[in-house]
């Protein structure tokens, strides 16, 4: 049978019979690509625990934990309350550095407001030893301002060696508001950094900029759902979505402007350029690798075990639109090029973790949401 008809085949398969293991062709030999955990309903963020199993978010309110066998729990109790309408509900996910001896965990979610008004936000609370539970839960971010939107919330939580909290927002997607991305008095289209109480580090770049929130360490971004620490230098790095084409792969700089609504390679939706201003500003960083037709790409992870040592230093993106895993083949952080792992697989990918196991665990953002995992076993 040729093959991609043999492709075709394997999707069909999958989609009939989840619990099917498969195995895919790669540019370094095959993987295998089986389901850790069904039944969830839209899962948006994973993250494992130190003393085994892990915890993930559903996108319409509940906080579940899943034991080193693949075993679902029932909610975990102390959520907040999340606006889960189209794009936004409860998001992303990180533990507290030091979760070992304070339980805290960081929750990004859609934060109801006034008259059908929300905003990305984050909260952090302690989870109880039975894993049930949490506690002292209190908002220690909340994007400003709220508006009457259902998009692009960005929601990627990553905490950096020196224990900085980075939070990516998006800027909620509508014309009128999207220009805020270029604001500094405003938290729309930006990377955030805090510290792990909320409170301001004393180096963020725009601390003594009069009129400029103190919070902010970048800007000039769409709807940032990836982001991910380089293993060997520690910057930051984010996976952004243009509008019609045009996604991007940044590195990101403190005080940097990645150039969004200014300057683009997507278009508007409709079809219709998106022209640069003749006055753009010439400090515009440009991204590292974009996508021109869009991927839509969510959850990123740079892999660092001893599974697939090939990829090692790589990226790794989830893909929504072209429902595929993406290998961004990565010499320290010089971008060679990039590799679709997946074609016709029949889910979209909407986050990427490394397990403590080496393997690659990709969450499904599917009603009939899964974990699979991602092997060369």
């Amino acid at each position: 049978m040729p093959r991609h008809l043999v492709a075709a085949a394997l999707a069909t398969t999958m989609l009939a019979t989840p619990a099917f293991a498969q195995t895919f062709e790669t540019e370094y030999g095959p993987v295998t690509v089986e389901p850790y955990v069904e039944g969830l309903q839209h899962p948006w963020g994973l993250v494992f625990l130190p003393d085994g199993g892990a915890l993930v978010t559903e996108r319409g309110g509940a906080l579940r934990h899943i034991d080193e066998d693949g075993a679902l729990s029932d909610p975990i109790e102390g959520v907040p309350e999340v606006d889960a309408r189209d794009q936004g509900g409860l998001l992303g996910i990180a533990l507290d550095p030091d979760f070992d001896s304070n339980r805290y965990v960081y929750l990004s979610f859609a934060e109801p407001g006034p008259d059908g008004t929300n905003s990305t936000a984050v909260a952090r609370g302690v989870l109880n030893e039975d894993l049930s539970a949490l506690s002292d839960v209190e908002v220690i971010f909340s994007q400003q301002p709220k508006l009457p939107s259902t998009m692009h919330y960005g929601s990627r939580l990553v905490f950096d060696n020196d224990g900085y909290l980075f939070i990516t927002t998006g800027e909620r997607s509508d014309a009128q508001f999207r220009d805020q991305a270029q604001d500094l008095d405003s938290h729309l289209g930006k990377v955030i950094r805090i510290l792990p109480d909320g409170t301001v580090p004393d180096d963020n770049p725009f601390l003594d900029t009069e009129g400029a929130l103190p919070e902010i360490w970048s800007y000039g971004h769409r709807n940032m759902q990836g982001a991910a620490l380089h293993p060997e230098t520690g910057q930051l790095w984010v996976v952004d979505h243009g509008p019609r084409g045009g996604d991007e792969f940044n590195r990101i700089e403190a005080g940097g402007n990645y150039g969004w609504p200014l300057v683009t390679e997507g278009t508007e939706y409709s079809g219709a350029p998106i022209d640069p201003p003749t006055d753009l500003p010439d400090d515009l960083i440009a991204a590292e690798r974009s996508w021109t037709p869009s991927p839509a790409p969510s959850g990123l992870a740079f892999y660092t075990g001893d599974m697939f040592p090939d990829w090692q230093g790589d990226a790794f993106m989830g893909a929504l639109a072209g429902t595929n895993l993406i290998r961004i083949d990565m010499d320290g952080e010089t971008v060679l090029g990039d590799e679709f792992l997946f074609d016709n697989l029949p889910y979209r990918i909407r986050d990427v973790v490394q397990g403590p196991d080496g393997a690659l665990y990709l969450l499904t953002d599917e009603t009939e949401g899964q974990v699979l995992r991602l092997s060369a076993e």
